[in-house]
């Protein structure tokens, strides 16, 4: 158990590694209880988080979602999250952990008349049940429920007269569901998916999973001074849509060339685990540092890692050093995802 965003938190039940294959071959759940959970409602609502969010909210039918980011005025990442529509004027935002408190903030600052804002963090307990047999998990732990479609979300109203809210998308690059429900019911449902079949995942497995998707993580890869141009998430930005928070600038860097890039990179040689900050050269000189690094176990333990490099070193196959306690391995530049599912 860790400190995580003022949480207790697993790092691993049994093993990493284990947990990771888990997920890849069979299903495993995360408890995702740290995350917050705003209720946005009210008839100005579409527009107002469209013009806080990058991607277009007014894409959304009822029942639907999508990943965006929320910006500073310089176009930097205050926060990544998934805002899910669940009724003509109401929504659902998924935040992370450790951004709660200044996510809140931020937005009551911006509050427009016609909008309500509220904090439900407390209120709720979530799982993220992943992996291919998801649907099967599912199917046993909530019999006669319907799984929403991809990016969908669902409310359901079970256990002593409380609503649970059932998300599809995830963190892994595999199938599956988040599920939130009232906290004290946490653990019943908690207990309910691991007897359907979930094997309990920790930190360490969330991680490499990600990782191993080209998977951003809040803090390390998003950051206050890059913009999610910089960080190759273009596809979850509609400049097209009009004003929004950091949009000036990101207008701007689309017109004039990006300063740099999140570039996957992969170790080349036998070595120690790459891990954040370690120091990326090309050629005898410093270009950038690592974001992220682990090793990928779906890769026979590669080393890979993130990190945000000069535009000319950003494209696939560009020889690369990583300094790692003053000694460096041969690396390279590849595309992500590092891992693809086999067809």
């Amino acid at each position: 158990m860790v400190p995580f965003a003022g949480w207790k938190m697993p790092v691993q039940y049994t093993g990493i590694t284990e947990e990771h294959q888990a997920v890849r071959s069979g299903v495993g759940i995360f408890d995702i209880s740290h995350m917050g959970q705003f209720l946005v409602s009210g008839s100005a609502s579409m527009d107002w988080l469209n013009g806080l969010l990058t991607n277009g909210v007014h894409k959304l039918e009822e029942g639907q979602g999508q990943y965006t980011l929320m910006l500073n005025e310089r176009g930097g990442v205050i926060d990544d999250l998934i805002v899910y529509r669940t009724g003509p004027e109401e929504w659902f935002l998924v935040v992370n952990a450790s951004k709660i408190a200044e996510d809140r903030e931020w937005m009551q600052a911006r509050l427009v008349p016609d909008v309500a804002l509220a904090d439900e963090s407390p209120a709720f307990a979530g799982m993220a049940v992943q992996g291919p047999q998801a649907v099967d998990v599912f199917g046993k732990a909530l019999p006669g429920e319907r799984m929403p479609s991809r990016n969908g979300v669902a409310m359901i109203a079970r256990r002593n007269g409380g609503k649970c809210v059932i998300c599809r998308t995830g963190y892994t690059g595999e199938d599956g569901f988040e599920f939130f429900c009232p906290a004290t019911e946490g653990p019943e449902w908690w207990n309910t998916f691991v007897a359907a079949g979930a094997r309990p995942c920790g930190l360490g497995a969330r991680d490499t999973l990600r990782l191993e998707m080209g998977y951003p993580l809040n803090g390390n890869d998003l950051s206050p001074d890059r913009t999610p141009l910089e960080a190759g998430l273009g596809f979850f930005v509609d400049l097209e849509k009009g004003a929004f928070v950091g949009r000036t600038v990101l207008t701007e860097q689309k017109a004039n060339g990006l300063p740099s890039k999140l570039t996957g990179v992969r170790v080349t040689e036998k070595g120690p685990p790459i891990r954040a900050h370690y120091a990326v050269f090309a050629g005898g000189a410093q270009i950038g540092e690592l974001c992220s690094g682990g090793v990928a176990p779906s890769l026979g333990g590669a080393g890979i890692g993130m990190a945000y490099l000069p535009p000319d070193f950003a494209t696939p196959g560009k020889v690369l050093e990583i300094d790692v306690r003053g000694r460096r391995f041969a690396a390279e530049t590849v595309k992500k995802p590092f891992y693809r599912r086999p067809a």
